[in-house]
């Protein structure tokens, strides 16, 4: 196993992370019990992952108790995420990044987690229902008291984020040090703003359905799409992509695949580990076999051809306003080229869509 920061922390954590919405059986993620939930633990643990993450919501509390019961005697050996922020019941105030939802969730995982303390508390996503202070000024409580160590986000547009961080140092407040974000070949569009904002502030990413829900693994294909029983199939497309880009990349993971005699899916999260602001990839297998070769990903180096082809086959193009803020920042400054010299040693990272004088 190989090891990176958690964003800008002091905290390490394994480049790959376990995953937990499969745990539990009331979400119909994989209804994994309590034997299995603890025999995948322990491999994980012994492959060296020492990051674990899950939610309140995965299966309603059930995915945090049998995770719980499995790190009996071992929890001060791990790092523990969990997340608050979605329903937990019918009631409407028991869902909500609230100061009320908050504090009463906090105290049920710790509970559920059987643990005094929480690594990493995320909020689930944006709330447009609550001031944004009344969940911050809440979040930071929690840190003084010591029930949660450190703080993420998770599923926040660009501009959400970087609301909330810029009034964690005007307030004063304890600040982000996270991002938990979809993120694969077939889903780039973290790269047209996020990736930068995270960069800039020192955030470290926490990709989450890194294999797009299963269909990076290869298995599916125009002729033979995914059958009755597997994830993909019983969830539906649990993240959205196009479909026929997604053939089109699948093709290129085998090639790649063949080239270094591994799976499909051991390169997508290569991939993944090659992007910028990657603190850890989140993988939920269901199966040791699956876990055991997701984790092989951290030993597979791609060359540059490998990335080169996966690039160009998942490439999503390049929004407005990054392809103007590319076009005046690299290709039209030129201070940047004198500043960084290295960046154009290949041509430069940036077409200059207008040739203008300072393009070379």
């Amino acid at each position: 196993m190989k090891y990176r920061r958690l964003g800008n922390t002091g905290l390490i954590v394994s480049e790959v992370a376990l995953g937990t919405m499969q745990f539990g059986a009331k979400m119909n993620m994989g209804n994994l019990g309590q034997e299995d939930t603890t025999r995948m633990v322990k491999i994980a643990l012994d492959r060296g992952i020492n990051f674990i993450d899950t939610a309140d919501v995965y299966s309603l509390g059930e995915s945090e108790t049998l995770v719980g019961n499995a790190l009996r005697g071992l929890r001060q050996e791990i790092v523990l995420a969990t997340k608050v922020r979605l329903p937990m019941g019918e009631n409407f105030n028991r869902s909500g990044a609230t100061r009320v939802n908050i504090m009463r969730e906090v105290e049920g995982s710790l509970q559920r987690l059987q643990t005094d303390y929480i690594d990493l508390y995320q909020i689930h996503g944006w709330d447009s229902n609550t001031p944004l202070e009344e969940t911050l000024r809440t979040l930071d409580d929690i840190v003084r008291q010591g029930k949660v160590r450190h703080i993420g986000l998770s599923n926040f547009m660009s501009w959400q984020a970087a609301t909330a961080v810029m009034l964690q140092e005007r307030l004063g407040l304890e600040k982000y040090v996270t991002a938990q974000m979809y993120y694969s070949l077939v889903g780039r569009s973290l790269e047209f703003e996020f990736q930068s904002f995270a960069e800039y502030h020192n955030i470290g990413i926490l990709v989450w359905s890194p294999l797009a829900g299963g269909f990076l693994t290869g298995k599916y294909s125009r002729a033979n799409p995914a059958p009755a029983g597997t994830r993909f199939a019983d969830a539906g497309s649990f993240v959205p992509f196009d479909k026929e880009m997604g053939y089109r990349v699948v093709e290129v993971l085998k090639e790649v695949a063949g080239r270094h005699d591994v799976s499909p899916a051991r390169v997508a999260l290569s991939w993944l580990l090659g992007r910028t602001a990657v603190s850890s990839v989140i993988v939920a297998a269901r199966k040791a076999e699956q876990l055991e070769d997701n984790i092989g990903a951290v030993d597979l180096r791609l060359s540059d051809e490998d990335v080169r082809l996966l690039d160009a086959a998942s490439d999503p193009g390049v929004p407005y306003p990054k392809w103007m803020v590319l076009q005046l920042d690299t290709a039209e400054d030129p201070r940047s080229r004198t500043l960084y010299p290295e960046r154009y040693a290949d041509g430069g990272h940036w077409k200059d869509l207008r040739r203008t004088r300072w393009s070379g």
